[in-house]
């Protein structure tokens, strides 16, 4: 039977698509439409022989280790095998990324393809991830999964691509940034089991070539295409970005949540901000901080290599350094402890070029305990392939618990340089303790032109980071800064968790 596509004029994932199915001995019939999303190549006849069934597919959940993100990862696990019950078919395998093992790296996806590829690649077609906002239509999934032919590879998703290149992609693809696509993971993304069980092997057999582990959703995509080797990302429509309170069209597969709140934001007074700044910085960052997000703030103080009365700065004694910063990070965190400072049950620590939301980091606040060891931010990863660590990176904020600096400073840890990279330090310390960093996808390292709009327009972020090539006062106001509707609209948000922490 032939299968038609649609294919956009030049589009060359419609091309490597139908030359997908040409080399599978398919007859494909093309044609020009313009109303075709992203130009993409859509199926629009298939022969069903290939029916995809339900015990074919192997959910894995991209769930945390943190109470709250177990949780909430385990409603999205129960609804699945809902669906199953409500389809009278037998339940899929649905795992949490979090429970596979104790590694804590698993989150960067490579270091589990070999057991996954082990358990479940000589009987699945499909490996699905989603996160933890993923809502799947079970019914549609199966229907969309049955376009293509699982003894083949693919790698499904839908697709995001950069409008310039971008420092968080080491700057690939700068001559044409927007010809590579990578998955966008709260839509979903899923690889055929052939592909899994190649991917496996390499994994096994040889080192990645970078040891850090930035924007996963990229770097994966990046491992896959293997230089021009491997397979690209096949865009698939009915994996849909758009947020499911938005009234997306019945064509979807997966939709997007919102990211839930759990009740009312911690208060002002139980948050203490540390800014690091330097002399030279005086006069140009620190205006911007209080220009900007420092009024909502209870209790901040600026720490610098000098004392400023008219800011005012305080002087730990920690020299200034041009890079790393952990000399004074680590003083700020014994600081926290210490009779000048409130006790408050947050220490957020920024630097002075970061731009933050206090209102929107009290709100997602409350779905943490400070009782527990919370370490939260945008979580990077270092050598995870190999037995690594993550960490929160600075740059975006670093956001403690009482319980968390606690543990830091009762652990031992040390900075071995006071220029060491203070985030990458305190990672493996957390990591030495057996304290897992918790990641949300509202902090960010860089700046929003960093960012897929794409991306961007689905939440309400905490943080950005740098002022390089923009004006950071415009930056706050369009991005961070709420109105009053905003933030009642935040607050009593429907469907929110409840918990008792």
């Amino acid at each position: 039977m032939p299968i038609y596509f649609q294919e956009a004029v030049g589009n060359k994932e419609g091309y490597h698509l139908a030359l997908r199915f040409l080399q599978a001995g398919e007859c494909v019939l093309c044609c020009t439409d313009s109303s075709v999303r992203e130009g993409t190549a859509q199926v629009k006849e298939r022969s069903l022989d290939r029916q995809t069934e339900l015990n074919q597919v192997v959910f894995v959940i991209q769930s945390q280790r943190s109470a709250h993100h177990a949780r909430w990862a385990e409603q999205h696990r129960q609804d699945l095998l809902h669906q199953a019950t409500s389809l009278h078919q037998d339940p899929p395998v649905v795992l949490l990324l979090h429970n596979l093992s104790d590694y804590e790296g698993n989150w960067s996806i490579l270091p589990i393809l070999p057991y996954l590829s082990a358990t479940f690649g000589k009987n699945c077609s499909w490996i699905f991830f989603i996160e933890e906002v993923t809502v799947v239509k079970i019914p549609r999934l199966l229907q969309v999964l049955s376009h293509f032919d699982a003894g083949k590879e693919w790698f499904l998703g839908s697709p995001l691509h950069d409008d310039e290149s971008t420092i968080i992609h080491h700057y690939a693809f700068f001559d044409d940034p927007s010809s590579f696509k990578y998955p966008d993971f709260a839509a979903g993304w899923g690889l055929s089991c052939p592909l899994l069980n190649r991917l496996a092997e390499r994994v096994n057999s040889e080192s990645p070539k970078s040891d850090f582990t930035i924007d996963l959703k990229h770097e994966i995509a990046l491992y896959i295409w293997h230089e021009g080797r491997g397979s690209t990302l096949t865009p698939v429509p009915e994996f849909c970005a758009e947020v499911l309170e938005s009234g997306v069209s019945d064509h979807c597969a997966t939709v997007v949540d919102k990211l839930p709140t759990c009740g009312e934001p911690v208060k002002q007074e139980e948050i203490f901000v540390a800014v690091k700044t330097c002399t030279k910085f005086h006069t140009d960052r620190v205006p911007v901080v209080k220009q900007t997000w420092a009024r909502d703030a209870a209790y901040l103080e600026y720490y610098s290599d000098s004392t400023d009365p008219s800011i005012p700065t305080i002087d730990l004694g920690v020299p200034n350094t041009e890079r790393g910063h952990c000399g004074k990070t680590f003083a700020i965190l014994k600081h926290f402890f210490s009779n000048d400072i409130p006790e408050c049950q947050w220490l957020v620590i920024v630097d002075d070029d970061t731009l933050i939301s206090l209102p929107r980091l009290r709100r997602l606040l409350s779905c943490y305990s400070p009782k527990e060891p919370v370490c939260l931010g945008e979580r990077y990863g270092y050598g995870l392939i190999q037995n690594g660590y993550s960490y929160i990176t600075g740059g975006g904020g670093m956001v403690l618990s009482r319980a968390a600096v606690r543990r830091i400073l009762s652990g031992g840890c040390r900075c071995y340089s006071d220029d060491a990279p203070d985030d990458m330090v305190l990672g493996m310390c957390l990591s030495s303790l057996r304290v897992h960093v918790t990641h949300s996808p509202l902090f960010h390292q860089a700046r929003p032109d960093d960012y897929p709009k794409k991306f961007l327009a689905r939440e309400k972020h905490i943080s950005f980071h740098k002022h390089w090539n923009v004006d950071p006062v415009d930056v706050y106001k369009r991005w961070l800064m709420d109105t009053v509707e905003e933030g009642r609209e935040a607050v009593n948000r429907p469907g929110q968790i409840k918990e008792e922490l």
